[in-house]
């Protein structure tokens, strides 16, 4: 594990499960509502930009995708600050190597900060998204293990399979043990599947939590201004069985994002 890494960027010196049930916390004026559609047209824009500039060397060699896709998150970030004011910031131990990260998951703006500063980023994602323009090139160059329904398994090991065989590069693997984004305030089961890619990894599993929620909602088009946060939390090491691993999962991500949230300013119930 790397040494304790704070980053900033834009910086100076009782719910329905898995609905959309609690408002922003603060409701943005119209001078914001605008400021947030220009901030999503550029960020969109920016995309197929920087993977055009990136994709000669991303072509030769995996780590151009990784840098193409470090510079454009650290770019949303960055645009993000200045102009809808939403700073973001990186706490805890930035994990390093093969791990498996499980995280909770509230908006697009999560992972962005999650890959604008782990070093080999990779995510189980669903087999369709493959065939995306772009984002399914450049997820398949940084090793993202595409799956069809029913067969996370075969996937897993063929990359296990890969890693050992020096085909594909290791990393930090990204899981959302709640299978989906669930908003502020809302609640939805953690999943057993964690806990078994866990026990069939065999490696450290580092919890992460977060309150992006509070100023990125998961669906609309304003953004909020305040300081998101994604902080890594300390690794349960392999071993554990799966009910005490999934309870302690729960409640370390839980209690943590409630926390980040409530400094955020968002009213817990």
């Amino acid at each position: 594990m790397a040494e304790s890494e704070r980053s900033t960027e834009g910086l100076r010196g009782g719910a329905v499960p898995g609905t959309e049930t609690v408002r922003m916390h603060r409701r943005p004026g119209a001078v914001q509502w605008l400021r947030s559609l220009l901030f999503n047209i550029q960020m969109y824009a920016a995309m197929p930009l920087l993977a055009v500039f990136f994709t000669p060397w991303a072509i030769v060699d995996r780590r151009g995708a990784s840098a193409g896709i470090h510079t454009y998150c650290r770019y949303v970030r960055w645009s993000a600050a200045w102009m809808v004011g939403l700073r973001s910031e990186i706490r805890g131990t930035v994990p390093q190597g093969e791990v498996l990260i499980a995280s909770k998951h509230q908006s697009f703006f999560d992972i962005i900060l999650l890959c604008s500063v782990l070093p080999r980023p990779k995510f189980i994602m669903k087999q369709q998204l493959k065939w995306a323009p772009i984002l399914g090139w450049y997820a398949l160059r940084i090793g993202c293990v595409p799956v069809d329904r029913g067969k996370r398994g075969q996937a897993i090991a063929k990359m296990l399979e890969d890693v050992q065989s020096g085909k594909a590069p290791p990393g930090q693997l990204i899981i959302y043990p709640q299978g989906t984004r669930v908003a502020p305030g809302a609640e939805r089961p953690y999943k057993i599947g964690t806990a078994a890619l866990y026990a069939q990894l065999g490696q450290p599993c580092v919890p992460a939590a977060t309150n992006v929620g509070v100023f990125w909602p998961r669906r609309g088009i304003a953004r909020t201004q305040g300081l998101a946060v994604v902080s890594f939390l300390e690794p349960i090491m392999p071993g554990e069985a799966t009910e005490p691993f999934m309870a302690q999962l729960e409640q370390m991500v839980e209690t943590a994002s409630d926390r980040l949230m409530v400094e955020a300013g968002f009213p817990r119930p």
